[in-house]
């Protein structure tokens, strides 16, 4: 499979995880000589509005343009025939989108160090929507947390033109901007085109508590 292709081995799909967490922790340890040249607050509060961001992030791209725009929807689609394949954006292109559409411009703007401190917040956050989605569709819900985001997921993946249920990391976005979304909806999908996290007995008797 090409560097470029969306479906990948398991040794890079994994090594995808692993290259954000080895960059993170670089430029932790890069930032943490930064208190000299900005100021000890900012150094905390930028990160974690990148990290904020990304969720927000997270829900626009999902919604609008991976269910909206062409060719990003055909490619989305292959995800929604097929959940367990191993598809994902590859590591260089959405390396490559951080850099363009959020280190530099922060950097034009703010500088460096502040740059790289909004940065490691929006990479921390794609690196746990990467895993919390690898986590939904493919281990097993252990905690109410889980079982909640993996509920909300199989809610979208279940429909045939999803109309809600975007976010993946929460489900905040979705309640702001879909009021009428704020549980997820109990009812269960005709036999035969239930998804697979639907099915158990245990996501049944979550439906009921969360209706």
């Amino acid at each position: 499979m090409g560097i470029f292709a969306l479906e990948h081995g398991k040794a890079a799909y994994m090594a995808d995880h692993v290259i954000y967490g080895i960059l993170l922790a670089l430029l932790l340890l890069t930032l943490s000589t930064a208190w000299t040249h900005v100021p000890g607050l900012e150094m905390i509060a930028l990160p974690l509005m990148g990290l904020i961001s990304w969720s927000l992030i997270e829900y626009l791209l999902h919604r609008f343009v991976l269910h909206g725009f062409q060719p990003f929807k055909g490619w989305h689609a292959a995800h929604h025939t097929r959940p367990q394949a191993l598809i994902f954006t590859p590591t260089i292109i959405s390396l490559t989108l951080i850099v363009m559409l959020i280190f530099l411009p922060a950097m034009a703007v703010a500088g460096a160090w502040r740059a790289g401190a909004l940065t490691v917040g929006i990479m921390a956050g794609y690196l746990a929507y990467s895993i919390t989605h690898h986590a939904i569709h493919h281990w097993h819900a252990k905690n109410n947390w889980w079982r909640r985001r993996k509920l909300w997921h199989a809610l979208h993946h279940q429909q045939a033109e999803p109309s809600g249920y975007y976010g993946v990391t929460t489900a905040f976005w979705d309640q702001l901007f879909s009021k009428d979304r704020r549980r997820p909806r109990t009812a269960v999908p005709a036999h035969g085109h239930e998804p697979p996290c639907l099915r158990s007995n245990g996501f049944r008797k979550l439906r009921r508590r969360l209706h």
